[in-house]
């Protein structure tokens, strides 16, 4: 209490299917925003509606069963790839696989192993560079088709021309999906609907 406010006269109205793009610099407030979408904080003052309705009021497991969350840092678990992946849809077919890692430009990579999506992941994902668990992680998110998609800076480790293809893919393959891109690029939000 009586703190300094992270945020303040925020608003902003999100249609089923568009994009915003939140650009600022370090301790602007952009994942203190993101942090307020999925509910890991409530605002002190003003409210949050998803849907219609209050985000306080609404379920927190179908909330976070309709939203993918993409965090500044990979978080990739001990296992295979397969098994990252399907902590995000128990039961995702290889076919269903294959197309988020196709989407998320992870297919690059994964395609060349000889054991595909059985390829070891070591704890926290260390035998994969910075871009390939980025990339990972987006497949992760979009493989249960959310609602809306948070992108926490989630581009950082790749190249300007794979962001971009993988925004496309995005908007093209997802296109009732709701995204939200924080980026610390001007060249990562320039193409959102609201920014």
């Amino acid at each position: 209490e009586g703190g300094n406010k992270a945020l303040e006269n925020i608003n902003f109205t999100l249609k089923k299917g568009q994009s915003l793009g939140i650009i600022g610099g370090t301790g602007s407030g952009k994942s203190t925003l993101l942090s307020l979408m999925e509910r890991f904080l409530d605002p002190s003052e003003g409210k949050i509606l998803y849907k219609g309705v209050d985000l306080k009021e609404y379920s927190l497991s179908a909330l976070r069963q309709e939203l993918g969350l993409v965090p500044q840092k990979s978080v990739l678990f001990k296992g295979t790839i397969s098994s990252n992946l399907q902590m995000a849809k128990p039961g995702a077919t290889e076919e269903e696989m294959v197309k988020a890692l196709k989407d998320s430009l992870a297919y690059e990579f994964v395609s060349k192993y000889e054991d595909g999506l059985s390829h070891p992941v070591e704890e926290s994902g260390h035998n994969y560079s910075g871009g390939q668990r980025q990339r990972l992680c987006i497949a992760r998110a979009i493989l249960k088709k959310p609602e809306m998609i948070l992108l926490d800076d989630a581009t950082s480790a790749l190249d300007l021309l794979t962001d971009k293809k993988v925004r496309e893919n995005l908007a093209n393959h997802y296109p009732d999906t709701t995204k939200v891109i924080v980026s610390q690029r001007v060249s990562t939000v320039a193409d959102c609907s609201l920014i």
